[in-house]
């Protein structure tokens, strides 16, 4: 029967039971997904965060694999040879030039692989000087991210959540630190920390190869830098909070700690994504000024920020010493925050619909 389009009536056709064939449609239409897959679907459709991340793995590779391949090494002297004076001419090489050495060999007909990037007033070569340099910068602000990542969101869920006289005395520790100005502590406890023999205490370790300022570095990032992302947790947690699930949870028995990992911070990921995303070049440019100032990377151990301040004595003669390694920070900061606006977009549950 042909149905009156003014009619009230509800068609019973339109609730009959579907079938074995329309149920297999709609589960191959609809397959089961995660929320880390469903996640990284948006950020593939981003293409400049996708472009950013391809853009880090591409530098973080090249700065772990070139320096196996590379034939020189980043504290070899080209122009210093046992038993024979020195020789200046490699000193100071422009991009793509050889030392009198290196010429005479060439002439006999020897291949002799070329400077890239030139070398340094020592005879160094400065690419794999540059790539170490990445390294070590990419790696200081790695593992200080995760440090103030782990200390800043343990502290700020902690005063977010159980508040009262636990959220007082924290916020106040965290407005005494904030009060403090970031940079002459950190130049102040890196002077301390080199001077407090802790090359020496770590002598023999593991830790050795890192070396002092490094760990000073990584102490100075634990004791300053995790109050910006606490206080950041703390507000989202003390607004999320009151929600209802969050209501729900406590009235069904659930500890304060399952509560804070289930249901408040996958709420804040937001947050921690960008937090930890922008203290990465934070990281960098803290360790750069340090080096700059000679309290970063132990000598002859090269960082970005050490070459530039480095390139600094012969600027006007060879400015793309100083040009290279700006750059390459210029290039892994840009990265870096919009990979971070893309994870943000990307995970978090309130942006997924």
């Amino acid at each position: 029967m042909k149905k009156n389009p003014f009619s009230l009536h509800v068609s019973l056709d339109d609730f009959a039971p579907a079938t074995d064939a329309e149920k297999a449609y709609m589960v191959q239409m609809r397959p089961s997904t995660t929320f880390f897959k469903d996640g990284m679907k948006r950020l593939l459709k981003n293409k400049i965060a996708t472009i950013s991340m391809i853009v880090i793995i591409l530098v973080t590779l090249a700065a772990l694999i070139l320096p196996v391949f590379w034939p020189y090494s980043y504290d070899a002297m080209l122009g210093v040879n046992p038993g024979r004076p020195v020789d200046a001419s490699y000193n100071n090489l422009a991009p793509f030039q050889f030392g009198e050495t290196e010429l005479e060999r060439m002439a006999e007909g020897e291949k002799i692989f070329p400077h890239v990037f030139g070398t340094d007033s020592a005879g160094r070569d400065y690419f794999i000087r540059v790539v170490y340099g990445t390294r070590i910068s990419l790696s200081v602000g790695f593992f200080a991210s995760i440090i103030v990542l782990i200390i800043g969101m343990t502290v700020g869920s902690i005063a977010g959540y159980f508040g009262g006289k636990v959220d007082l005395i924290i916020m106040r520790i965290v407005d005494i630190i904030y009060s403090l100005p970031d940079m002459l502590m950190v130049i102040l406890l890196a002077s301390v920390l080199k001077q407090s023999g802790l090359n020496e205490a770590i002598e023999g370790t593991i830790l050795e190869k890192l070396g002092g300022n490094i760990i000073s570095l990584f102490i100075i990032f634990a004791l300053l830098y995790w109050v910006s992302m606490s206080r950041q947790i703390r507000g989202q947690i003390l607004s999320l909070k009151e929600q209802e699930y969050v209501l729900a949870a406590r009235a069904t028995g659930a500890k304060g700690s399952w509560v804070i990992t289930k249901h408040l911070l996958p709420n804040c990921i937001s947050v921690v994504i960008i937090s930890t995303c922008l203290q990465i070049p934070s990281a960098i440019f803290t360790e750069s000024y340090l080096s700059f100032l000679g309290l970063g990377v132990n000598a002859p151990m090269p960082s970005l920020g050490s070459l530039a301040s480095d390139a600094l004595n012969g600027i006007t003669t060879y400015p793309h010493r100083l040009v290279i390694p700006a750059v390459v920070i210029s290039l892994i900061v840009l990265s870096l925050n919009l990979f971070g606006d893309g994870l943000r977009d990307a995970f978090d549950p309130k942006l997924k619909n």
